[in-house]
């Protein structure tokens, strides 16, 4: 009976250790800007924005270490894309409406529209190269 909760008390430390470092490691992670060429879509401009383009729409959480991790990755797709093609941004915390609408569970979820339709839809972290290669085939 003590070995047992031996073992259970050092598992429940551990979990707590994990998670007080996974917190000081969120701090760590520097916030990057969104490049200029990223749009920020709320429930406002949400339809205008997606319709007669492709765009793939970032739904996303400031407290979110993964959605971070994708912020300097989005940029870089946003840079690549040409005129027709776009990268958007929904922040789930302040639209969760559009959230709720498009079904998003878990975040980062990306989901990529040609024109105002969903086409795919990528959960986690993704390369640019991935990203780009996803969309160049909706051309």
């Amino acid at each position: 009976m003590q070995t047992a909760l031996t073992i259970i008390g050092s598992i429940i430390l551990a979990f707590v250790l994990l998670g007080f470092y996974s917190r000081w490691k969120m701090k760590k992670l520097p916030v990057v800007s969104d490049n200029a060429k990223i749009l920020t879509l709320t429930n406002q401009n949400f339809s205008s924005e997606i319709k007669n383009k492709v765009v793939l729409i970032d739904f996303w959480a400031e407290w979110c270490m993964p959605c971070r991790m994708m912020a300097p990755v989005l940029n870089e797709v946003a840079e690549a894309l040409p005129t027709n093609m776009k990268v958007g941004k929904v922040n789930i915390e302040l639209y969760k409406s559009l959230a709720q609408q498009f079904n998003v569970m878990s975040i980062p979820t990306m989901i990529l529209f040609k024109n105002g339709k969903e086409i795919k839809r990528f959960v986690g972290v993704k390369t640019k190269d991935f990203l780009l290669t996803k969309m160049n085939e909706q051309k």
